[in-house]
């Protein structure tokens, strides 16, 4: 019988090791988790295969880290493990402490990788602690810095980035639409960031002369002069060549300061309605929205209050789509809804949808902020802000267009005045951009990873589901625990007494 338990024993941990050690061999990983954090996508898997020569990337990470922050460092590990497995050798890799001494603290920040301040408990007392957290990654002499890596942040994405920048030899042009009171390019500091990793960006002018052949993607965000028809037509022949143009447009504007929005004509909706896209010349309400501040007086007291402003949607509503795969929150400001009214040779496809409550309120329309909104002001659902469009835009040449009625979500405010967006609102942006211009494979490692999911926005029912699972689960575990263990017990008990009873027999 002992010799039966020891062979099991022996046999049990042989395949657990061989197991262990095969999947150490192929970097075999079971991932189990919502987004597929742990699974590389073919994205990463085409930049590693197609690397032409040896890339090195240097992680600069302190020891004796917090338990979540240690995550985070495993986690980048395990990925450059996978790396470099896939590559072929074309990709090395190395850790180094900048806290072990002070040459490779300099060394790190002269990568430009600073560090940055976390809390650590010791002893009942929380102390500060100087870390580094952060790589470099080199090509003969291109090289590029990831300054901070945190434990949920999309690693993938940073990684594949810095090395597909520093080893592309040809970069794709995006040219933004300017002269017609759009915002400079200052003004889209967060978009442009994100963009100038992959892309050539330049400004385009359409007054006296065609767009650039070299432009792959036109890229027009809210215009609010006129755009004239010689101009239009220039976008015509640049479509008709085979180009694509991605547009975030105002409809309609709204003043918080007077209280009061009004319509928006610049030419770019009669041109988008002869291709069959019409951007209505309304507000779009949602109840579930952004708010405002405002002022409200108690007493001798003036206090500043939050007030929810159903013009200000916030969109979690997305179909299945490349643009908005991984998308959770997008706050807009002031919107109108899109309909298609034209044949069935072209595709139309919504990408940004309303919640189950909204409703259009038409232009010119007064902002009562103090009004108390009810369910019977949201008679509507879904309507549909932003939309894809694809076929013979002009001419017979096939191509593509993103439209998206709202021209203020992705604009982050001049340097003397910024505003800081919302992550999605700029991955929306880019993703539309991204998809247009056929580079289409680092689109969903962009938003991989949770970035945001407030409890307060689950329907009641789940908040309940959720709350008595993570109440009970544990309690029925060590219940279900407790019984199997007692049977067992009951079973030998039963064992031992028929055994002794045959003996006294």
């Amino acid at each position: 019988m002992k010799q039966k338990l020891y062979l099991t024993t022996v046999l049990v941990i042989a395949i657990l090791l061989v197991f262990n050690l095969l999947a150490n061999e192929f970097h075999l990983r079971f991932d189990l988790t919502d987004e597929k954090q742990y699974t590389l996508s073919e994205a990463t898997r085409d930049i590693l295969k197609n690397l032409e020569e040896p890339v090195t990337v240097k992680a600069y990470f302190s020891e004796d880290l917090p338990p979540n922050v240690i995550k985070a460092r495993q986690d980048f590990q395990e990925m450059l493990v996978e790396y470099a497995s896939l590559s072929k050798g074309m990709l090395l890799y190395e850790f180094i402490n900048p806290n072990e001494n002070e040459a490779n603290e300099q060394d790190a920040l002269s990568h430009g990788i600073q560090p940055v301040l976390i809390n650590v408990r010791e002893k009942d007392q929380v102390k500060q602690q100087k870390a580094f957290l952060g790589a470099t990654v080199a090509l003969d002499d291109r090289s590029d810095v990831i300054p901070l890596i945190q434990p949920g942040t999309a690693m993938e994405y940073a990684l594949s980035t810095a090395i597909k920048k520093i080893s592309v030899k040809d970069k794709p042009t995006v040219g933004f639409l300017q002269g017609h009171g759009e915002p400079p390019l200052n003004e889209l500091s967060q978009l442009q960031n994100q963009l100038a990793v992959l892309y050539n960006i330049v400004e385009v002018r359409l007054d006296a002369e065609e767009v650039s052949d070299n432009v792959n993607t036109l890229v027009i965000i809210r215009p609010t002069d006129s755009i004239s028809y010689p101009e239009l037509n220039r976008i015509d022949n640049f479509l008709l060549r085979g180009g694509h143009v991605a547009i975030a447009m105002n409809r309609v504007a709204g003043d918080l300061q007077n209280a009061s929005g009004t319509s928006l004509n610049t030419g770019l909706e009669n041109w988008l309605q002869q291709k069959g896209i019409v951007v209505e010349n309304n507000f779009v309400v949602d109840a579930n929205c952004g708010a405002v501040t405002v002022q409200q007086q108690q007493g001798f007291f003036t206090m500043q209050t939050n007030v929810s402003f159903p013009f200000l949607p916030r969109i979690s509503n997305f179909p299945d789509h490349a643009i908005t795969k991984g998308l959770e929150n997008v706050l807009f400001e002031f919107a109108s809804s899109i309909r298609y009214s034209g044949d069935s040779t072209k595709r139309f496809t919504p990408i940004v949808l309303t919640s189950e409550k909204s409703n259009t309120l038409g232009a010119p329309q007064f902002f009562n902020i103090q009004k108390q909104w009810t369910d019977a002001d949201f008679p509507l659902h879904h309507l549909t802000v932003g939309a894809t469009i694809e076929g013979k835009l002009s001419g017979d040449t096939p191509s593509k267009m993103v439209v998206i009625a709202d021209g203020d979500f992705v604009v982050s405010g001049s340097p003397q005045r910024p505003r800081q967006l919302q992550p999605d609102n700029v991955s929306l942006m880019a993703n539309s951009i991204d998809w247009l211009s056929d580079d289409t494979g680092l689109i969903a490692l962009r938003t991989k990873g949770v970035t945001s999911r407030p409890i307060d926005e689950l329907e009641d029912s789940t908040k309940t589901i959720l709350k008595y699972v993570n109440f009970l689960a544990p309690l029925l575990l060590v219940m279900g625990y407790g019984l199997i263990r007692m049977q067992r017990n009951r079973m030998k008990r039963l064992k031992r007494m028929s055994e002794n009873y045959e003996e006294v027999q």
